[in-house]
């Protein structure tokens, strides 16, 4: 019979007080998957950014534009913020497929979900790109 399993990382997780946001990775408009995101082109098209919710980007001085770090344990992004209301407080949403672009430190500057996400599987099998908490911070 089906069971409900609870999350790691989810705001019942203890490290929801360190990470206070659910990182969800959707899929993007301008590209498949990972294919196509080297294309000068179409990136003015669309660039990639993390949408954050309105609540939770005047709480940390976030606006639209503002280059942000999203970060955990695991890693760090440093991209552009998207402030909506089309994403609910306590979430953050970075589109999957980006590439990977860091700098000598290792933090990367492409949008890349991956770094923040664990390499793990559920138990039914499947993969948890929605299992990923962290923590939004305007840079400078």
């Amino acid at each position: 019979l089906p069971t409900y399993l609870e999350t790691w990382e989810s705001p019942n997780d203890p490290l929801h007080r360190k990470y206070p946001l659910q990182l969800i990775t959707p899929h993007f408009k301008r590209r498949a998957h990972s294919q196509f995101d080297n294309l000068p082109w179409l990136k003015e098209l669309k660039r990639q950014t993390v949408s954050i919710n309105t609540a939770d980007a005047e709480a940390r001085g976030i606006r639209s534009g503002d280059l942000v770090r999203v970060f955990n344990d695991r890693g760090e992004v440093r991209i552009p913020a998207q402030v909506t209301e089309r994403v609910m407080p306590g979430v953050v949403a970075l589109p999957q497929g980006a590439w990977y672009a860091p700098d000598e430190k290792g933090v990367d500057y492409g949008g890349c979900a991956n770094v923040l996400t664990r390499n793990r599987t559920s138990p039914g099998g499947g993969f948890t790109p929605h299992t990923a908490l962290v923590q939004v911070e305007k840079v400078g």
